[in-house]
């Protein structure tokens, strides 16, 4: 890490220590080679940010969206938030809210299609309403401007309504994120949202909520994630319950294979990622399986080279962001590469990865940091040996 990058890190970090970039710029025993060479905050409001996606568009733009808007990892308030950059990172806009429902808006995905259209992705929550009940039964226990502002968000809407509006949602952009769409139903939900198929085809890996059975699947769109159907389900490891299966993601890897990550609760391999795939389009798919790393959700991509990387956050120490490659389309994956290990604590993760011009990396991810209340948004720049 340069003189010039390491000043910048230490500006734009609180908790920094001897020895917190472990592994960075090294190798781990059999692990590739990589170098993070910036790590700095890119929120630019002092609110509660969580779970961003940030995509490349093919004109160079960077697009991140997140759930900002927030009091904390669990509240009434969240809206969907998109952040720009046009100078690969270096420098990012204001945010701009593009969705806010009546309750909660929670992780947000973003994807640029082949046809230049944006689609974002959240789904809707009331997980804040045990908290406030236990808030209205001992009323003492909280400040009263705090108190009052939660009743009055939740407050908006009838509890009919607001059950109406628990879902999976996306809108749409046709110009780039200027305007947006209403939004509408996407069958699925999953923190970083579908993906694009060679063919022209998206596919949605995610989970059904709120709507019956908690089963996980694909969807599939074939008029630019206008409408979404159901394709098929993804089975169930045996001794595993499907509704401890969380957070998908997927890439198509090199000769029609599809590859499929999970977040996994159930007690054998819990908090680890298990691995699906198939080889027919999404029709059916193997059972998932362990690869051998602890850590959760993993976010998928190609690289140029064909090789495929996943991101993902490590919630113990050290806590922060790891990386790992595959040169079989999945097959086997390296050891780990720490793109951050300086975290507080647990609150952080959900990194995605965009792969800019020059062939370096650029992973973006949120954080609750040492001396703060809110979460932000954090950023690595890193290249691969």
């Amino acid at each position: 890490m340069g003189a010039h990058s390491r000043r910048r890190f230490l500006q734009d970090t609180s908790a920094f220590s001897a020895g917190l970039f472990v592994g960075a710029g090294r190798l781990r025993a059999g692990g590739p080679g990589y170098e993070v060479t910036e790590t700095k905050v890119i929120s630019l409001d002092g609110g509660y940010h969580g779970w961003p996606t940030v995509t490349r568009r093919k004109n160079g733009d960077l697009v991140c969206v997140s759930s900002g808007g927030r009091e904390a990892h669990v509240c009434p308030f969240g809206w969907v938030d998109m952040i720009v950059s046009h100078d690969d990172g270096e420098s990012w806009s204001y945010p701009q809210v593009i969705l806010d429902g009546p309750i909660d808006d929670r992780d947000a995905g973003i994807l640029e299609t082949d046809k230049g259209t944006l689609l974002a992705t959240t789904f809707t929550s009331l997980a804040y309403v045990p908290t406030l009940e236990k808030a209205l039964a001992d009323p003492d226990s909280w400040e009263a401007d705090r108190l009052a502002k939660w009743k009055g968000a939740h407050n908006r809407i009838s509890a009919e309504e607001r059950q109406r509006h628990l879902g999976c949602w996306m809108i749409r952009s046709e110009d780039g994120g200027t305007t947006w769409s209403e939004r509408y139903r996407s069958v699925v939900n999953s923190p970083h949202g579908p993906i694009q198929l060679s063919g022209g085809r998206l596919l949605y890996p995610g989970k059904v909520l709120w709507q019956g059975e908690q089963r996980i699947g694909v969807a599939e769109s074939f008029d630019d994630g206008r409408n979404w159907h159901w394709l098929a389900g993804i089975p169930t490891r045996d001794g595993d319950d499907a509704k401890n299966y969380h957070e998908l993601h997927g890439v198509e890897a090199d000769e029609g294979k599809i590859v499929v990550q999970i977040r996994n609760h159930n007690p054998a391999n819990a908090r680890e990622t298990l691995q699906t795939e198939s080889t027919d389009g999404g029709k059916t798919w193997s059972t998932p399986h362990e690869i051998g790393v602890w850590g959760l959700p993993s976010f998928l991509l190609r690289l140029n080279d064909g090789r495929l990387l996943m991101t993902y956050g490590y919630r113990r120490e050290p806590f922060g962001n790891q990386a790992r490659l595959s040169e079989d389309g999945g097959s086997t994956w390296s050891e780990p590469m720490t793109i951050s290990g300086d975290g507080e604590g647990g609150d952080l993760g959900y990194p995605s990865t965009v792969q800019l011009g020059d062939d370096s990396l650029l992973t973006v991810w949120y954080e609750k940091m040492a001396g703060s209340p809110r979460a932000v948004l954090r950023q690595a720049k890193w290249r691969l040996g």
